[in-house]
Formats: structure tokens, C-alpha cells, sequence
């Protein structure tokens, strides 16, 4: 378009905003001694910016073409497309290699609290705020995955997760530990790590399975305790959106540590929630509230209930 300008939702990640005024933060521009015209002005999703310049139409072989702002975090996006009714207080967990859990605000939520637990307020959709918490996610299994290959075993998701219903409850890893972060070897460092905690390391890959699910479930569990802490609303139903919905034993897990009901799907919502955003800015769509309620009858959602004990 020619335009530069800076979004909303990607912007509110640099540490470099206000997140109560939504504007760049002159104080910390001024601590940091950086000069602030390094900075544009902030568009919020939705928002048209312009039409591709002659010169990309030219290149591409096509007619002038309207270029809009979504939510470019993808976290942004994705939140906007969970397919969330307000019947209930409902949190979120975008589910892949990295796991984000957290909740919609309409302000920012500064606490001594919520820094201690290392809840961030990031830029939202509709200019709502994601209050969430950032965690390790599936990288733990995908490193593993990936070792595995080398060695030449070539493991299915679907098979491991049948091998980890049947398996006895394994060892329960601190998935946020530095031991998971980079290691050479993650079966190395799972292995470490139960030795100096005094645990059975999994062997088969369906003892890893139900060793990282579990730990994952017991992670998202605590993290639900202290957002429910922070804001002072207890959570009654999950929606887990991205890749790692698709991971049943997880949802299982997740439901019965949290004891509410998680609803997975939709896989690809950071897709869904930037053509909701277009849709949106063009009229299409009235709302946040149309455009989930649209999401919510028209992909496959699965609801996954605790087991009563």
C-alpha cells in the first residue's frame, strides 16, 4: 500500500506500549533512550489501510486490491475465533508447541499478582485485552518425535496416545523447567530430571506420551488456579483452539485436572479469526459475537467432560 504503519496486537507485545492507553509508552521511549519516530501509528484490526500500490498490482497481474489490518499476533486472531458464548465465564489455550492459556478482559489487569505469575495484558480483537500466561506446549513431544526418527522409530500419534490410556499414571515433569528448553537430547533430559526428583523415567513411547500429557494437564491446571486468582472469575468452561486440540488424551486430562468442561476446536482459528476480521471491516459480520456464533455452526467441535470420581 505504501502505507507503514504499526498493529495493534503485535505492537502490544513489545513491551513498548501502554496498555492502558493502547499508545506508545513515552516513559519507557525515554528510559530506554530510544527516539520514538522509530514507531508508527498504531492501527487497530479492522481497519482499512489502503489498496496495493500500482507497483504490486503490476508485478502480481492484478486489479487494485483492499489491504486491511487483522489481529497480526496470531494469539489475536486465533482468540478471535474461539467459538465462545458468555452463558458461562470461559478461559482459552492455544494449544501447539507453545501453550497460551488465558482470558478475555475489556482493561488491563496490573496487579502485583498477576506480574508475579507472569500473566502479560496483550492487544486483542475488538480492543479487548488477552490477560494470559505463556507456557511450554507440544515442543516437549515434538523434540521427542523428532529424536526418535533419528534413531530410526517412527511413532503415530494416534498409537501413542492408545498405548498411554492403557499405561500406569508415569512421572510428572515441570514442563516450564530450563531442562526442557534446548536440550541435546530430550530423552537425556527426562530422564534427568526424574532421577533428581526422585521419579520412574518413562521408557515405551507411550509411557512418554502419558508422562508429557499429564504434566501438560497439571501445568494448565495451576495456571488456572492463579488466572482464576488474579481476576477474581472462576473458569467454567476451556476452549482449546490450534494444533494441539487435536490431541485427545490432553483434552481428557485437561478436563478432569480443571473439572470443567473443554471444548476443542477450532484446529486452524488463527485462519479463521483474521478472515472474521476482514469480514468485519467490510460489513459482513456485525460483531465479535456474530462472527464466533458463525465459527461455532460451522466447524467439528468435540466437548470433552471430567470423569466423576
Amino acid at each position: 500500500t505504501g502505507q507503514i504503519k504499526n498493529e495493534y496486537t503485535i505492537s502490544s507485545t513489545s513491551q513498548l506500549l501502554n496498555a492502558s492507553t493502547k499508545e506508545w509508552s513515552k516513559g519507557i521511549f525515554k528510559k530506554l533512550d530510544l527516539p520514538r519516530k522509530l514507531m508508527n501509528e498504531i492501527l487497530y484490526p479492522g481497519t482499512v489501510i489502503g489498496q496495493l500500490s500500482p507497483e504490486i498490482c503490476e508485478e502480481l497481474g492484478c486489479a487494485p486490491i483492499e489491504v486491511l489490518a487483522v489481529g497480526s499476533h496470531d494469539t489475536a486472531s486465533a482468540l478471535a475465533a474461539v467459538p465462545a458464548s458468555d452463558d458461562k465465564n470461559w478461559a482459552f489455550l492455544s494449544s501447539g508447541t507453545w501453550s497460551l492459556m488465558g482470558v478475555e478482559l475489556d482493561a488491563p489487569l496490573f496487579t502485583k499478582e498477576a506480574l508475579q505469575n507472569d500473566f502479560t495484558n496483550e492487544g486483542a480483537v475488538g480492543g479487548k485485552i488477552r490477560f494470559l500466561r505463556n507456557m511450554t506446549g507440544l515442543w516437549i513431544l515434538q523434540q521427542l518425535m523428532h529424536e526418535w526418527r533419528k534413531m530410526n522409530i517412527e511413532p503415530e500419534y494416534s498409537t501413542m496416545c492408545a498405548e498411554a490410556e492403557e499405561v500406569k499414571p508415569q512421572a510428572i515433569i515441570d514442563v516450564d523447567a530450563p531442562d526442557f528448553k534446548n536440550p541435546v537430547s530430550m530423552i537425556e533430559a527426562i530422564h534427568h530430571y526424574c532421577h533428581k526428583t526422585g521419579q520412574i523415567a518413562p521408557e515405551t513411547t507411550g509411557e512418554y506420551m502419558r508422562c508429557i500429557t499429564e504434566s501438560l494437564s497439571r501445568k494448565y491446571g495451576e495456571v488456572a488456579q492463579k488466572m482464576t486468582a488474579c481476576t477474581g472469575k472462576k473458569i467454567e468452561r476451556l476452549h482449546i483452539i490450534g494444533g494441539g486440540c487435536q490431541n485427545s488424551l490432553l483434552n481428557h486430562f485437561t478436563a478432569d485436572i480443571l473439572n470443567i468442561e473443554v471444548v476443542a476446536g477450532p484446529v486452524e482459528a488463527t485462519a479463521l479469526g483474521n478472515i472474521m476480521v476482514q469480514a468485519m471491516a467490510k460489513g459482513e459480520i456485525a460483531s465479535l459475537v456474530e462472527g464466533r456464533q458463525m465459527i461455532k455452526q460451522s466447524v467439528e467441535l468435540k466437548t470433552y467432560y471430567p470423569v466423576k470420581s
